[in-house]
């Protein structure tokens, strides 16, 4: 690990300070941290700022075999992770063939440039979390400047922990007591900082979520109430937090949070909404900016990888004629509206349906989207399925899924459901119609697979195999392949082995397996 918390020793200094609160910049890492003093970095607001900035940038075109500008942690490429362990998207070449069919090792360069990306971000937010009570002390900030900024930094700096938890280990719905990931609470800004570094165990899935939750409720505290989706605000931390207590079947807990958000945030009217109007909608809580001068590049952009060929993009991954062809779809949602006198959800091509939320295949300009306040009503109405409070969870429900429908169409009614877990099933075959292409289906298959309500990642249609619209009509039989069983090792990613065999003081354990 030596080399890898080597490489981290790069401070999170941006080159251009932001010029208003929603705008993005170009970011240079400068030379390594034990050589610019903290004192000189962190010396006025601006350089506070911009090294504030540098965790967002860190997130937003992280690291990938030595480059940046690939989509890790948090923009195409992480999307694609999350979306291709799954079955709703579908793999149309070989670029993320390894993730669809669950071929990873532990020097697969996808999964270890999400990690190592993870690390440095998480290092970025620890050098500005030390150095922050410095520049209020020195009078370079105020120390209401302070609060917004640690605020910030706690949440990015949780939000990259959550995600090496969800691939990386076990659920806590299965076994709180196994194997979590490193959790970094002080920055390796000095070489004599890399031995206390590799001591930092793994710890288990329960102390990386008493973390989490710690960060959380603290970057609540300290955050300020904006509804700009492009700075961690105290939405975004309750949003965040609600996600987790999800995974950790603190349905309460769940309903506690969605409760916070209730009349400052809202579903849209238009599913299409949150994609489009800049990324400023009354549904979107957080996200990280892309622009035409600051984004992942052509490997990196959503619109290039997720978009139709016939407009233009790559078209690396479209929608599986599996969830297209599912029974709880219905045929009149406009989910399924196809691109062409409207403004569609969906893009029709020869080879089959592609998603239109991400339209910008030139300037690479569409945000990259982490949370929505349909995702928190969702989670809050399983939460409440699962409590018993069956009214109340199918008024939620509906307030996602009627939205779009027409009008001849009922809303959902008790009667509706069997019993309560056909209402759960309900929910999450929403979640998936409602977050396709948004990487957020292996999170769900993850912590339902680890409470035993899933059996795994369900089959697959068979990669590279879906070569034309007749598999989305339904004549087309469709291949399947790729399942998972829960117990097998590949179930989570193992940790990189560059990570284990450079690390010779404390070598992380390696995932079981592998």
């Amino acid at each position: 690990m030596k080399s890898i918390l080597k490489n981290k020793i790069k401070t999170a200094f941006v080159a251009l300070a932001m010029v208003g609160i929603t705008s993005s910049c170009e970011v240079t890492d400068l030379q390594p941290a034990n050589i610019i003093p903290d004192a000189e970095a962190f010396a006025d607001g601006n350089r506070v700022n911009a090294a504030v900035l540098g965790i967002y940038e860190s997130a937003q075109r992280g690291f990938y075999l030595g480059a940046v500008q690939r989509g890790y942690p948090f923009g195409a490429a992480s999307t694609q992770q999350g979306d291709m362990r799954g079955e709703d998207m579908y793999n149309d070449q070989l670029f993320y063939e390894i993730t669809y069919i669950n071929g990873q090792n532990p020097q697969t360069a996808n999964n270890n440039g999400q990690w190592i990306s993870l690390y440095r971000m998480i290092n970025r937010a620890n050098i500005v979390i030390e150095n922050l009570p410095i520049a209020q002390t020195s009078g370079a900030i105020t120390t209401e400047v302070m609060n917004q900024f640690m605020g910030e930094a706690l949440y990015l700096r949780a939000l990259a922990h959550h995600e090496l938890v969800l691939y990386f280990s076990r659920p806590y719905s299965d076994d709180p007591s196994a194997m979590g990931i490193p959790y970094r609470t002080f920055a390796i800004n000095d070489v004599s900082k890399v031995g206390p570094g590799e001591a930092v165990g793994r710890g288990t899935v329960q102390q990386v979520y008493t973390q989490l939750l710690a960060d959380l409720d603290e970057a609540e505290g300290l955050l300020n109430s904006s509804t700009n989706p492009f700075r961690a605000q105290k939405g975004a931390a309750i949003g965040l937090k609600a996600r987790v207590k999800l995974h950790m079947k603190d349905w309460a807990g769940v309903l506690t949070e969605y409760n916070k958000l209730v009349g400052k945030y809202s579903v849209t009217a238009n599913p299409l909404a949150p994609f489009r109007s800049g990324g400023i909608t009354s549904d979107n809580i957080f996200s990280f900016e892309n622009t035409q001068n600051s984004n992942p590049g052509v490997n990196g952009a959503l619109a290039n990888m997720y978009g139709n060929p016939n407009l233009g993009a790559r078209g690396l991954v479209k929608i599986s004629p599996l969830i297209w062809r599912a029974s709880f779809w219905h045929p009149e949602d406009t989910r399924r509206s196809i691109r062409g006198t409207a403004d569609g959800l969906v893009s029709q091509g020869p080879l089959g349906m592609f998603t239109n939320k991400y339209i910008d295949n030139t300037t690479f300009s569409d945000k990259s989207i982490i949370m929505r306040f349909s995702e928190v009503v969702l989670a809050a109405a399983e939460a409440n399925a699962r409590l018993g409070n069956t009214a109340a969870s199918i008024t939620l429900l509906n307030s996602v899924r009627s939205r779009a429908l027409p009008a001849t169409v009922p809303a959902y009614t008790a009667a509706s459901f069997a019993n309560t877990d056909a209402l759960i099933d309900a929910i999450i075959n929403e979640t998936r119609i409602e977050f396709l292409a948004e990487g957020r289906r292996f999170p769900n298959i993850h912590r339902l697979s680890g409470e035993g309500r899933m059996a795994g990642i369900p089959p697959k249609a068979t990669s590279r195999s879906i070569t034309g619209i007749a598999f989305y009509t339904g004549t087309g039989t469709i291949p399947t392949d790729h399942s998972l069983p829960y117990a097998s090792n590949l179930f989570i990613w193992p940790i990189p082995l560059v990570e284990i065999q450079t690390n010779v003081s404390a070598p992380l354990t390696q995932n079981p397996g592998y």
